[in-house]
C-alpha cells in the first residue's frame, strides 16, 4: 500500500487540533498534535500519539505529566508555531493547572499524569489520566484534507 494514499485516506477524517506542553529540563516545551483521544471516564484516561521523527519525541519521552490544550478557531497561529510551520511572533500565555502550564483561553485545558507508554508502528502512545481541567466556550479549529479548517 502506497504511503501517499494511506495518508491522504486519514486525512479524510477531521480532527481537533491539540497542543501539548510539558517541561524537558526545566524548559517548557510544546508540540501540535492532533492524534488525541478520550480513552476512559473512569479513571478519566486520555491518549495522545507522538512520532518519533518528531524533534520533541525524545524530551517527550521521559515526561511524567503533561497538558493538552483544545485550540479555539482563533488559535490556529498557535497551533502554526508549535508544529514549526511558522515562527512565533508573539508571546504564548500560559495558565497553570494542577502544575503544568496550558495555553491561556483554550476551549479545554487538561493537566495529565503519564500512566503508561506503547509503542505503535513510528509512533509513542501516551495513555494518562487527566488530573485537573478547565472548560471555556467557543467553536473548535479543525484539520481536514491537510488543512485548517472551521465549522461553519
Amino acid at each position: 500500500m502506497d504511503d501517499l494514499l494511506f495518508r491522504k485516506a486519514m486525512g479524510k477524517f477531521a480532527t481537533g487540533i491539540t497542543v501539548v506542553t510539558f517541561k524537558s529540563d526545566g524548559e517548557l516545551k510544546g508540540i501540535t498534535v492532533n492524534a488525541f483521544m478520550s480513552v476512559s471516564l473512569n479513571p478519566k484516561l486520555i491518549l495522545i500519539s507522538i512520532d518519533e521523527n518528531s524533534s520533541s519525541y525524545p524530551k517527550i519521552l521521559n515526561a511524567s505529566r503533561f497538558g493538552v490544550s483544545i485550540l479555539r478557531e482563533d488559535q490556529k497561529d498557535i497551533s502554526m508555531i508549535f508544529a514549526k510551520q511558522k515562527k512565533a511572533d508573539r508571546e504564548i500565555e500560559y495558565v497553570d493547572i494542577d502544575g503544568i502550564p496550558v495555553i491561556k483561553d483554550s476551549l479545554a485545558m487538561l493537566s495529565c499524569r503519564v500512566q503508561d507508554k506503547i509503542k505503535a508502528g513510528d509512533h509513542m502512545l501516551f495513555i494518562a489520566e487527566v488530573t485537573g481541567l478547565q472548560v471555556n466556550e467557543g467553536e473548535p479549529i479543525l484539520y481536514f484534507g491537510s488543512q485548517y479548517r472551521q465549522l461553519k
